[in-house]
């Protein structure tokens, strides 16, 4: 798959939300129906055909059965029809009747009424896993575009203990809604600039929408039609151009990040100290060395330094602002604060350090 492939204005839009698939392909389980289906048929045809001269044709002259007599036969017996115009007329055909074409004619009956039913009830259980999941789809995270950012967003996410349960994907690729699934994530098939595909997804409710296309301007009509659903939903989304940063946050988005300039600064992070380079990796690798986390401040740690805490802390959120560690804003710590730290990736981002796990958050309601 080509490195950003999704975009979002391409194809015309289907805004249909596909839950993954939990059973095998429906493809194959009808080949496998039909088969079965096909293999009863010719059986009872080749056992009434052998065994045609102990049967009689009350339409023919002489009564005799011949392959298409066996074949109309087998159809209409199979099919439960009967016209009795053929009929079986020595004991061991009878019974042949009775212990072998009955048996197969209910197994032919359950393969074509079962196929029938399940298609019935798998469109009913698709329907409702749909309804039950937007019944309790709220506070969930929306991913617009599912190519190599988007699944790095994802990826993030699930690491940092997100539920991939939910995450909801929009994107109008066939190839996205086939890796999407098969990561466990639900999909929306459609445009995202469209209110009716972003409806489907659940933007109204959702708490978080990631908007990773490959192209500016997909992004920013995404980031005007989600931010006009949902004025209160935090925003994040990627522009590849800096001089398209000004026009998305414009555009509504809390939180813009720019690709290209920041895989260009680390490029020349790279040449000029490769060791700075390579931590600066690690800090943006899940899962190993070092690890960039936002925690809450712990009780004991009220009235203290940002610089004496277990954790290197590199920023203070206070009042939904950022402040750096040397600020004098945030000389001490105080109740409400979170902190931004820098910690090992063998310790989960979202926990506290170990020796502070008995210890209450110092949040503003305390």
């Amino acid at each position: 798959m080509a490195d950003d492939s999704s975009d979002i204005t391409v194809g015309r839009a289907v805004g249909k939300l596909s839950l993954p698939d939990q059973v095998r392909s429906p493809w194959w389980e009808l080949g496998r129906r039909f088969l079965l289906a096909l293999a009863i048929l010719v059986g009872t045809v080749l056992l009434v055909y052998l065994d045609r001269h102990n049967y009689r044709d009350g339409n023919d002259p002489t009564g005799s059965v011949d392959l298409v007599d066996s074949i109309y036969y087998t159809t209409v017996t199979l099919s439960t029809t009967g016209y009795g115009d053929i009929a079986p007329v020595a004991p061991h055909a009878r019974m042949i009747n009775a212990f072998v074409v009955t048996p197969l004619r209910i197994a032919f009956l359950v393969l074509l009424i079962g196929t029938t039913l399940e298609v019935l009830a798998s469109q009913g259980r698709e329907l409702f896993r749909i309804a039950r999941w937007r019944k309790h789809m709220t506070n969930h995270v929306v991913v617009v575009g599912y190519g190599t950012k988007g699944r790095a967003a994802v990826d993030t996410l699930v690491n940092n203990g997100q539920d991939r349960e939910s995450i909801v994907v929009v994107d109008p690729g066939a190839e996205a809604l086939q890796e999407a699934h098969a990561d466990g994530l639900a999909v929306v098939t459609g445009d995202a600039t469209r209110q009716d595909v972003l409806r489907r997804a659940g933007v109204g409710e959702a708490s978080q929408v990631i908007i990773t296309t490959n192209r500016d301007d997909s992004n920013v009509l995404s980031t005007l039609t989600v931010r006009q659903l949902n004025p209160e939903v935090w925003i994040v989304a990627a522009v590849r151009e800096q001089e398209n940063v000004a026009l998305m946050r414009q555009s509504g988005a809390n939180s813009v990040i720019t690709s290209s300039d920041a895989v260009g600064r680390l490029l020349g992070l790279s040449s000029l100290s490769p060791t700075l380079g390579s931590v600066m990796e690690d800090l943006l690798t899940y899962g190993e060395g070092l690890e960039v986390a936002e925690r809450d401040l712990m009780v004991s740690e009220v009235g203290k330094p940002p610089q004496s805490l277990p954790d290197q802390v590199i920023a203070v959120v206070r009042d939904e602002k950022v402040y750096r560690y040397f600020d004098p804003v945030v000389t001490q710590l105080a109740r409400g604060d979170r902190l931004i730290v820098v910690r090992p990736a063998k310790e989960l981002p979202w926990a506290p350090r170990p020796g502070t796990h008995d210890e209450d958050l110092a949040t503003d309601e305390d």
